[in-house]
């Protein structure tokens, strides 16, 4: 049974940081590429950061600078680390894998950024 469940979120005041965490079971980790999406109420969901199976990292632009993507393919484990926050990135945060057709979406974790 595949799962992604996403940790790490809460409440933080503007400049503060938080670290995501999406933990995989039930696939082959390392073969997948891992990325991490947002969605505000009101909006599309929006892509925010990638880790491709080789550990290459790209990021959406508004978060550039700011976030910073990593994998463990030991502990099937992918993170987002997130600093600089702005009332802007509140959103609900989702982790996906995808390889070729196949693509997984863990339930989210809300993230809230107000002072």
């Amino acid at each position: 049974q595949v799962q992604l469940v996403e940790s790490g979120g809460g409440l933080v005041q503007p400049g503060g940081s938080l670290r995501l965490s999406c933990a995989a079971s039930g696939f082959t980790f390392s073969s997948y590429h891992m990325s991490w999406y947002r969605q505000a109420p009101g909006k599309e969901r929006e892509f925010v950061a990638a880790v491709s199976l080789g550990g290459s990292t790209n990021y959406g632009d508004s978060v550039k600078g700011r976030f910073t993507i990593s994998r463990d393919n030991a502990k099937n484990m992918v993170y987002l680390q997130m600093n600089s926050l702005k009332p802007e990135d509140t959103a609900v945060y989702y982790c996906k894998a995808r390889r070729w057709s196949s693509e997984y979406w863990g339930q989210g974790t809300q993230v809230t950024v107000s002072s």
